[in-house]
């Protein structure tokens, strides 16, 4: 390995570190609570460091934000291609959703702590860019809804709407997972977010 990689292999393994410490004190503690110089003490790295790689906090979350729905994009983006009708696209988009939040737990809470809380975190331009990665997903889900109206699989009038009620009930619907042992206990949760799932499917799906 030359030098020139060899650095840039150190700097991503910095990028890492800092991300690491970052998503792990996130959750722990809540944005208003983290400090650059906590980031640093949980990395072990320096501030000056940090400070390397990242102008403020807000810019590493932003990181970690757009590292997840990323990896949530390349997931459904993949559904789009395959040879599967309207209906079994989104059937396995909610699948591919339920997945990301079970197997990606971390990043799964990130977006959430950020699309559940009332309060605005990042500048205009910072949300910009954040909110740009979330419109790939709906624009993937909006795509597969208007396959199906061209096909005559679905019957819907504002495909980017039913594409957001799409999106948004899948994911609060993943939240009562929490209540499997409570509200929930003698459901399977994974069946009744199945159901619920096919319910909104068969919603605009042509007789």
């Amino acid at each position: 390995m030359g030098v020139k990689e060899r650095r840039a292999l150190e700097k991503q393994m910095r990028r890492n570190q800092i991300l690491d410490a970052a998503r792990k004190l996130l959750i722990s503690q809540g944005l208003e609570n983290i400090s650059i110089s906590k980031i640093s003490k949980e990395a072990q790295l320096g501030v000056g460091t940090i400070y390397f790689y990242y102008k403020n906090k807000e810019d590493i979350f932003i990181a970690l934000q757009e590292e997840g729905l990323g990896f949530l994009f390349s997931a459904i983006q993949q559904i789009q291609g395959k040879q599967l009708n309207p209906r079994e696209k989104l059937e396995e988009v909610a699948a591919a959703y339920y997945n990301f939040s079970q197997n990606q737990q971390e990043y799964f809470n990130i977006i959430n702590y950020f699309l559940s809380s009332p309060r605005v975190f990042f500048q205009e331009e910072q949300k910009k860019m954040i909110d740009m990665s979330g419109n790939k997903i709906l624009m993937v889900i909006e795509a597969v809804i208007l396959e199906g109206v061209e096909e005559n699989f679905f019957r819907e009038e504002d495909p980017r709407k039913f594409s957001i009620l799409f999106w948004g009930t899948i994911h609060g619907l993943i939240h009562f997972k929490k209540l499997e042992h409570t509200t929930l206990q003698n459901e399977n949760h994974l069946l009744v977010y199945q159901y619920s799932v096919d319910k909104l499917i068969q919603s605009i799906t042509v007789p």
